[in-house]
């Protein structure tokens, strides 16, 4: 079942004088794990924002599970999609109020917790392993426990797809490494569907099961890791040549300038 469909899809920014996305099409499945990549200003955070429903195309549209998201009100979306944006200044407050933000969509006017809601934000600590930290605030916790608590509000939305956008930035390589884990481990175990854009090529190699290289706003090439490999998309989009290597721990990459 398709999850993400992206039809001929056409976006420029007012006063540019060049689309940043041009007749882009895309299929995510359900359980699939997508990575997107692509040099900076090729239109991957743009993309991003159209399947959250913030900005409208001039051409094309997204639809998510079916529905187009234009045809959403904001909390309808947010109840199909959680999307998590670029990593920025943690807002004061602790862990656990800020996972219980990821109910939003579901509450009344008063925005008072039900049980429902707790239970959510509950499976969502545990899922993400934070709940140990459910009393701390944001700010004192370390990068990657911070985007743990992030990337666990996202779970308490309960949606069935996932969107990250650059959700290792400013980490440490051990910290990376966990966080990429969690969104494998939700992938496989939680079935929760994943689009994450993403900068770090050896991470996306490593860890998703598809990949959309993307090329001045159009997609070069799309398909299993192994499919765009072979295709030389990627080299040609960085200027690199890559070398895989296998190893007990599994198989990572080493990119040189080519």
């Amino acid at each position: 079942m398709n999850v993400v469909q992206i039809n001929d899809l056409t976006y420029t920014y007012p006063g540019a004088a060049q689309p940043t996305l041009c007749h882009l099409s895309l299929e995510v499945e359900q359980g699939d794990f997508l990575a997107i990549v692509g040099n900076n200003g090729c239109g991957k955070s743009t993309m991003v924002k159209l399947v959250d429903g913030l900005l409208r195309p001039q051409a094309g549209e997204v639809r998510v599970g079916g529905v187009p998201t234009l045809s959403l009100k904001a909390k309808a979306r947010a109840r199909r999609v959680a999307v998590l944006a670029q990593a920025s200044r943690p807002p004061a407050m602790t862990v656990e109020a800020l996972v219980a933000c990821g109910r939003y969509p579901y509450q009344a006017h008063q925005g008072k917790l039900s049980r429902e809601d707790r239970e959510h934000v509950e499976r969502a600590l545990e899922l993400a392993g934070i709940a140990r930290f459910r009393t701390q605030e944001l700010r004192r916790l370390s990068g990657g426990e911070r985007q743990r608590a992030f990337i666990a509000m996202t779970l308490a939305q309960d949606t069935d797809l996932i969107v990250l956008d650059e959700p290792t930035t400013y980490l440490d390589i051990r910290a990376c490494h966990e966080t990429m884990e969690l969104i494998r481990r939700l992938n496989e175990e939680a079935g929760k569907t994943i689009v994450m854009v993403i900068h770090d090529l050896d991470l996306a190699l490593r860890y998703s099961d598809r990949l959309l290289v993307m090329e001045r706003g159009r997609a070069a090439a799309a398909g299993t890791v192994e499919e765009v490999l072979a295709t030389g998309a990627i080299e040609r989009a960085f200027g690199v040549s890559i070398r895989p290597h296998e190893a007990a721990e599994g198989r990572a990459y080493t990119l040189f300038p080519a």
